[in-house]
């Protein structure tokens, strides 16, 4: 087969009509193998024949869309001082499209014998290791753009891929837990009336099982395990391989873009599925590892680990942000996405020990043209030392709030002494952001995630039970701030379902009422549960996956939440751009936001500082909204009072007198969620009684 030199850039694998350019970065290769499989695994070995700025490359007419490959590096083998090239190895291309198969776990795919780390094994490795697909970069987008939705008009709605259809009965059998699944009609109506204006979607990046897992009968199901940056996961795929999962990546984000739903991504790029040095040989381990993996300074053949998964991404090297920085592009150019959530993002800045905010990383994203314009959303901690850096990244970004979470969950499960720290996080953690010019949008607010209690779970449980993961309990979070109203688990009570229910409701409506973006973490709208498996990240089944056939005895909740998400949307007091001052303004002299009591008085230090009573007020002005409309006119809205009740026993409200409002109308009330008994109106001055565990929210007629 005759091959032409073709050209060092792009990287990886590209199709162009006529036949197909490879090129392949590597520092320490010697030679560079171009590996070619046929449907039957015969293998063709080809030498790309340029070296040009330390990329591989070469051009073969005739290679088209759906050809697998892989590669074999030729170059030193030096563990001790961190070089780990070794051509028996097939190897994936990190700039692969699309990847084929799955990884059979083998003792070929790693450099050394089993029981003896310092061995060399020199088995060939391709029979069990996944290829590399050249695919066909050309879809009818039609007119599809970036739909660009402000962050203040933002609600995400946390989805996995296979979790959120796999039980649908309404989505054919054939697509369930695929990306067709999630671009289903009957799954887009529901995120539509839910009021989702984007789905952040759990690692859709090729990920690989770990061989631990697989051999307990588990797989890894949350998909934190990166092996592919450019590639979509094969296995939510609906129909076979040769790269047809990038089309129908490509069709999914056409689908929810024309129903105006943004598709953010949850991205891993803080390490891969490589592992320690333990670990599998499956891509840049064998390609040029000191440049892609982060090594003991002092002794090469370990890797440097601030994520806890063996190993981490080499942000001080030039090649490694290239990757980063060229697949943030390519999903944004060529798959249409809208966004990205950072997983472990303090990784992604830690150039040397410390993390630095003005890291490379963040530099390159600021400056980059395309990246610097769609969504940032970072988890701001990692697990190395000073990993937790909520509130410590650049203006640019926006922040996954870890203390907006524990605040709430300490609030409304009655911890003392935690009135004020709620109020900062309900206005949206100004204290947090305001400083380096960030707005409330800086924060996106949660009180649930993947990673956790579902909200069912959070009221339901005290305790983690994750004796299914086959750990003995010891994984996942211990300290969860939950409280299980009385009884763990499951109960036939009466009372306890009707607080739990209510919990989950005062939950909700506090998210998508407090200022921030909200994510809504899938299925908490409908009552979904884990038995109080609080680490589901390798249950790949009923336990994990939300269950449709249950949903209309979620009715209540449901609805419930679609009233709430349209009550954000109508009134522009829960999304305001700016942080509230508390500054009294216009002839009235009331100010934008006030904290009062339950006798209506406004609140003083000894109350913010009580350790129990902690039921309060909050007044919000819609006259004294700081913005303005597209047209240059000032923005207002009715202004509104939230009457929070996070205590066991009723408690009677005393509304503020006239100054504030002469008339106020119920629209929420978690005690009645449909409104059934509401009381229509209520007086200026005039006492409302709330039950225990209630939020009621009442808007202002005149």
């Amino acid at each position: 087969m005759h091959i032409w030199p073709g050209n060092p850039y792009p990287l990886g694998a590209t199709y162009d009509g006529g036949g197909t350019n490879f090129a392949l970065f590597s520092e320490l290769a010697e030679r560079v193998e171009l590996c070619l499989f046929d449907e039957d695994g015969t293998e063709t070995r080809i030498d790309l024949p340029e070296r040009e700025a330390l990329v591989w490359h070469g051009y073969l007419p005739r290679i088209v869309p759906g050809q697998r490959y892989g590669y074999r590096v030729h170059g030193p083998y030096d563990p001790a001082n961190g070089l780990r090239c070794n051509p028996s190895k097939l190897l994936l291309d990190p700039y692969a499209k699309a990847i084929d198969g799955r990884n059979d776990w083998n003792e070929a795919l790693f450099a050394y014998r089993f029981g003896d780390p310092d061995s060399r094994n020199d088995d060939d490795s391709a029979a069990y290791a996944q290829k590399s697909v050249v695919i066909n970069p050309f879809f009818d987008w039609g007119n599809d753009r970036p739909l660009r939705i402000p962050f203040h008009q933002t609600v995400i709605y946390e989805a996995h891929v296979k979790g959120m259809t796999e039980r649908h009965p309404e989505i054919p059998e054939d697509v369930r837990g695929t990306y067709s699944g999630l671009a289903h009609p009957a799954m887009i109506k529901y995120l539509r009336e839910l009021g989702v204006t984007a789905v952040e979607l759990m690692p859709v990046h090729q990920f690989v099982h770990d061989s631990t897992l697989i051999d307990r009968g588990l797989t890894n199901y949350w998909g934190y395990n990166t092996i592919g940056f450019f590639a979509p996961h094969n296995g939510y795929a609906s129909f076979g391989g040769h790269g047809g999962q990038v089309q129908e990546f490509k069709s999914m984000v056409k689908a929810l873009h024309q129903a105006g739903i943004e598709v953010i991504l949850d991205v891993v790029y803080n390490h891969t599925a490589e592992g320690n040095h333990l670990g599998p040989t499956l891509s840049f381990r064998g390609i040029d590892n000191p440049a892609y993996y982060r090594l003991v300074e002092d002794n090469k053949q370990f890797y440097y680990d601030t994520t806890g998964t063996g190993n981490s991404l080499n942000v001080r090297h030039h090649e490694s942000l290239r990757l980063i920085m060229d697949s943030l592009r390519y999903w944004v150019t060529e798959m249409h996405v809208d966004g990205f959530r950072f997983d472990l993002a303090a990784a992604l800045a830690r150039e040397f020990h410390a993390v630095d905010r003005l890291a490379a990383f963040f530099d390159l994203v600021n400056q980059d043209p395309i990246v610097s314009q769609v969504k940032l959303i970072a988890e701001p901690w990692d697990v190395g030392d000073g990993g937790y850096q909520v509130g410590g990244f650049p203006p640019l970004w926006t922040e996954w709030n870890g203390r907006y979470r524990d605040s709430v969950r300490d609030f409304w499960r009655g911890e003392p002494s935690s009135l004020g720290e709620f109020a900062g996080r309900f206005t949206g953690s100004s204290d947090l952001y305001e400083i380096d010019g960030r707005r409330p949008i800086a924060s996106i607010n949660f009180v649930t995630a993947h990673d956790g209690f579902t909200l069912n779970d959070l009221v339901s449980y005290n305790e983690k039970h994750n004796e299914a993961n086959g750990e003995e309990n010891r994984d996942g979070e211990s300290h969860n701030r939950s409280w299980n109203c009385g009884v763990e688990g499951p109960t036939d009570d009466p009372e306890i379902v009707a607080l739990r229910e209510r919990q989950k409701r005062n939950f909700l409506a506090t998210l998508l009422l407090s200022q921030g973006v909200p994510m809504i973490a899938h299925g908490d709208e409908l009552g979904r549960t884990q038995g109080g498996n609080n680490n589901v990240y390798c249950q790949d089944n009923e336990t994990s996956w939300v269950d449709w056939t249950d949903a209309r005895n979620q009715d209540v909740l449901t609805s419930f939440t679609r009233r709430v998400t349209a009550l954000r949307a109508a009134h522009p007091i829960f999304r305001r751009r700016r942080f509230f001052t508390g500054e009294a303004f216009g002839d009235d002299k009331v100010p934008d936001i006030a904290w009062l009591r339950r006798d209506g008085r406004p609140m003083t230090e000894s109350d913010w500082n009580a350790r129990s009573g902690m039921t309060m007020t909050v007044f919000l002005n819609g006259r004294g909204i700081p913005e303005r409309d597209a047209l240059g006119e000032p923005i207002t809205d009715d202004s509104f009072l939230l009457l929070f009740n996070p205590l066991g026993d009723s408690v009677d409200f005393t509304l503020p007198d006239r100054t504030f409002g002469r008339t106020w109308e119920i629209v929420v009330n978690t005690a009645d969620p449909l409104l059934a008994v509401r009381r229509k109106t209520a007086k200026a001055a005039s006492q409302l009684t709330v039950l225990g565990h209630t939020l009621v929210v009442l808007r202002c007629r005149y």
